[in-house]
């Protein structure tokens, strides 16, 4: 008797809705389908799918189980825990892996950055701080957001049961684990962005003004800006939760991720979602102006080029110009900023798109995963572009390899 009538006010609500709301058949992008209470629908749905399950609904009612399967089909949204990477038990395996082998990576290749930087006198420059602090948000990547979703996914391969926290958003379950984890990766992100602008910037001074780059670029100059920029980072992380009773966090079952999503229900287009937007407009404001810092940056090493073979036998004039080693950083800076631009541009799509009312679900995992990799694509850059730090990493891995040959 009890489902009976859970089912029919379920009916009765849906009902309703179909008739006051077909000026809105969009539903709301990014909600998790398991976050909404029992007897509450969405209130924006796609009617035509709601008038299809008034026909069908008894047999959801005899399963015991109208709620989700309806909540589900309604959004106009995949099964919970299905998308392109987990619907077979072989796709859920290499999912797993990759993110194991992911981890792996990302901590194996910052703590090398972070070693050589430390341990090499070479490398203790404002350039060298900057590059500590980008590998320490990378680092941060691997440590706690990655394996957030291995934890999950792993339990449900093994258990094919979810932990109960990733059905429900941050709004719903105190404690919370992507109260946490997801204002760190967003944070880390930001961190990572400002960092690149950074290096950037003084690259650009060290090639243009290449007198004056001592005095302008100091090491305490480079501590407090890289302080300013986590700190800054960080607290835009958290300001859309902050700012808003709308936004909340969840385990999200299109990207495998802790992503920002609307914890209420309220009219569409939402004021949070306006808030979410200051992400990607925050984001490419740094990355355009850093495409634009590079350019100029690129100029001067043309430029310098053509002086220096019309002043090769000249004395006196090369006083003047940025090193060679000036150059060959700058040229590193602008492939780190072209590699992070390709890895972000797919999230800054996905959620202009999400606020536009598109769902996305497989896009949206290739995005996020495409952003989380770029976490360890740094190490590689800097071993190909610079031969100083290949140099020092292979040496600080040689015990390793003494040791290992050893054992064998």
């Amino acid at each position: 008797m009890l489902q009976q009538f859970v089912h029919k006010m379920n009916l009765f609500i849906a009902i309703m809705l179909v008739t006051t709301h077909r000026s809105h058949p969009a539903p709301l992008p990014s909600l998790h389908p398991l976050s909404l209470p029992p007897l509450l629908l969405p209130s924006h749905l796609r009617w035509q799918t709601v008038v299809s399950l008034l026909l069908t609904g008894d047999n959801d009612a005899r399963s015991g189980a109208p709620v989700i399967a309806m909540s589900a089909a309604m959004w106009g949204m995949e099964p919970p825990h299905c998308s392109l990477c987990c619907c077979t038990v072989a796709n859920k395996i290499v999912m797993v892996v990759f993110m194991v082998a992911l981890v792996a990576a990302i901590l194996m290749g910052n703590l090398l950055t972070l070693a050589v930087i430390l341990c090499t006198k070479h490398f203790h420059t404002p350039q060298g701080y900057l590059k500590a602090s980008l590998a320490v948000a990378d680092l941060a990547v691997g440590l706690f957001v990655v394996p957030l979703s291995v934890y999950a996914e792993v339990s449900l391969m093994v258990t094919d049961s979810v932990p109960k926290w990733t059905s429900f958003n941050s709004q719903m379950v105190k404690l919370h684990p992507c109260n946490v984890i997801g204002p760190i990766f967003a944070g880390c992100t930001l961190v990572s962005i400002t960092t690149i602008f950074l290096l950037t910037l003084e690259r650009c001074i060290a090639v243009l003004l290449p007198l004056h780059r001592d005095a302008v670029i100091t090491r305490k100059r480079t501590t407090v800006l890289i302080v300013l920029s986590w700190v800054g980072s960080f607290c835009l992380a958290v300001a859309p939760m902050v700012f808003s009773t709308e936004i909340a966090l969840e385990y999200n079952s299109c990207s495998r991720m802790c992503n920002y999503a609307l914890g209420t229900i309220g009219e569409f287009p939402s004021r949070a979602w306006n808030i979410l937007l200051l992400f990607p407009t925050f984001d490419f404001t740094l990355l355009g102006g850093t495409v634009v810092i590079n350019i100029i940056s690129l100029s001067g090493i043309r430029r310098h080029s053509r002086r220096r073979r019309h002043l090769a036998e000249a004395k006196g004039h090369g006083i003047n110009k940025p090193t060679f080693s000036d150059i060959k950083a700058a040229k590193t800076i602008g492939t780190l900023t072209v590699a992070f631009t390709l890895s972000f541009t797919p999230i800054a799509i996905f959620v202009v798109g999400n606020v536009l009312g598109n769902q996305w679900c497989n896009f949206s995992f290739v995005a996020f995963w495409i952003l989380a990799s770029n976490s360890c694509w740094n190490v590689i850059i800097y071993s190909v572009r610079d031969p100083k730090f290949w140099l020092r990493a292979t040496k600080l891995l040689q015990p390793i390899q003494r040791q290992d040959s050893t054992k064998t």
